[in-house]
């Protein structure tokens, strides 16, 4: 299908610039795939995908000549990329493609632009604008995508057993793109056909790597709304391969009359409820991000979502299955699943093969300590304790206070209300004790070094003894957060454990 009409998407420059180019060099170009989609949507879109009956590789370079810029070629997939006035333009030469069952990798021949079509995962990403002379810019749509578009519908092109079965990874990407797309006047959803494939086809998951399952989940974790993702991988059954420790969130039990609450379902609401509050908090500014380098510490306001903050939201209740147990007069406990899912998230970090890094201790952090401001709001709120709290969290505490917020659900309203308006006391009491104590970046006032040139004593287990003290007596409000107040305390410590100093 292909249509003329007066198309305003390719006024930029450098649509005209390729066509003249490739018609020089009697080539055919088309823009396909996300670009045309975004622009029917009303999205920027900076990315631009040329395809190209012929070389594509031969007209980016011809293209990066004419507007001065840099190509980088990538010959092992056919492809080159340049980068013009803030846009990031990928050429490649159109290709149909065979698989081979074990492999997701195609075999790639020279293909025309209705071939290249076909190849292609969804209807909405098949759509085509001409660049040549005599039809620039008509759009070539032989699926019918510009009307799934406008119903909100994700399709393939062809028999979506055949799509999902040559590349197992299109199934992550329909659930990505139909979480990704929905907004609240237009919910995008997977045609029932291709749900039904998709559970015929979940074996097919095994065939991918972890990383590229990772990639696809990191893209769905920072949509406004993700939750709808993880319900439709649930829906399929792609959970059980994508992340099995979430599935066995899921169910409740009863005994003795006694239920407990759905994990699986709470998990996602708080999910929804952080992405919701961040995007709050980023618009206000009220985020900061911080970089340690060469031990300066940098602050930057947050521009856009913490991907490892999703993470946290979504394994924060994780080791509740291996918590659970049943008291007669408490009815269903999860008592230390905080603890237990921070000792999971290493493993599932190397499983899912993610970062080792600060990032996965950022998060196994949060895990660690999501029940802590909660208990605050439900006890006394003293000094003592939000010191501890800010010790251990140090600048992630307004990442875990935002974590905390959104784990409050409940379906009594009054409950809820209650406890959000308890954590404005506990907000408050945060402020004012960083203030006036400046906790967050806790550093000792001893050192050991000062301890073993007032004793004149080698590294030992007493330096480690008084050091602790100190530092729990400052965190107790015992001392101030000075080393005059430090230093004597240590000197008394220090003669009670037998210590004499050198002068």
């Amino acid at each position: 299908m292909a249509g003329n009409f007066e198309n305003h998407f390719l006024d930029d420059e450098i649509f005209g610039i390729v066509s003249a180019v490739a018609r020089e060099k009697g080539m055919r170009a088309f823009v396909i795939g996300g670009f045309v989609r975004d622009c029917f949507l009303g999205r920027e879109c900076k990315d631009i995908d040329i395809v190209v009956e012929g070389s594509g590789i031969e007209l980016a370079t011809a293209v990066g000549a004419r507007v001065h810029s840099r190509v980088n070629v990538f010959r092992n997939f056919g492809t080159a990329m340049l980068r013009f006035r803030g846009m990031e333009i990928e050429f490649v030469g159109a290709r149909r493609e065979s698989y081979d069952r074990n492999s997701r990798k195609p075999v790639v021949e020279d293909g025309t632009l209705q071939e290249d079509q076909l190849r292609r995962d969804f209807t909405i990403n098949a759509m085509a604008f001409s660049l040549q002379t005599e039809d620039f810019g008509s759009l070539v749509d032989p699926f019918g995508g510009i009307q799934d578009l406008a119903a909100g519908i994700i399709r393939t092109p062809l028999e979506p057993c055949r799509t999902y079965s040559d590349d197992p990874l299109r199934m992550l990407r329909a659930i990505r793109f139909a979480t990704k797309l929905s907004t609240p006047e237009l919910r995008f959803t997977i045609v029932p056909e291709s749900l039904k494939a998709m559970g015929e086809m979940k074996d097919r998951m095994l065939i991918l790597s972890r990383e590229r399952i990772v990639e696809e989940l990191n893209k769905i974790l920072v949509t406004p709304k993700p939750s709808m993702a993880f319900q439709l991988l649930d829906e399929t059954g792609l959970l059980e391969y994508v992340l099995p420790q979430l599935a066995a969130l899921k169910g409740t039990e009863t005994m003795e009359g006694k239920g407990h609450k759905e994990n699986f379902s709470h998990t996602l609401e708080v999910l929804d409820n952080v992405a919701a509050a961040e995007i709050a908090a980023i618009a206000e500014g009220k985020l900061n991000d911080y970089d340690f380098e060469d031990g300066v510490e940098t602050v930057k306001v947050r521009k856009s979502p913490n991907l490892w903050l999703r993470w946290a939201a979504l394994l924060h209740d994780i080791g509740k299955p291996r918590s659970k147990k049943f008291d007669p007069q408490q009815g269903w406990t999860f008592h230390g699943h905080e603890h237990i899912g921070a000792r999971m998230v290493p493993k599932i970090f190397q499983e899912m093969k993610m970062p080792l890094n600060e990032k996965m201790k950022y998060v196994q952090k949060l895990v660690g300590l999501h029940l802590r401001p909660i208990a605050l709001v439900t006890e006394e709120v003293t000094d003592s304790a939000v010191r501890r709290l800010l010790f251990d969290a140090g600048n992630d505490i307004d990442d875990l206070m935002l974590l905390c917020d959104a784990d409050i659900t409940s379906k009594n309203p009054n409950k809820v209300a209650r406890l959000h308006n308890n954590f404005v006391l506990v907000r408050q009491k945060l402020v004012e004790v960083e203030a006036k104590d400046e906790i967050r970046n806790f550093k000792n006032p001893i050192t050991g070094e000062h301890v073993m040139e007032v004793y004149g004593i080698p590294p030992c287990r007493e330096i480690g003894i008084i050091k602790d003290y100190v530092k729990d007596s400052i965190l107790d409000g015992v001392i101030g957060n000075n080393f005059e107040e430090a230093d004597a305390l240590m000197r008394r410590k220090a003669e009670e454990i037998g210590l004499v100093p050198v002068k």
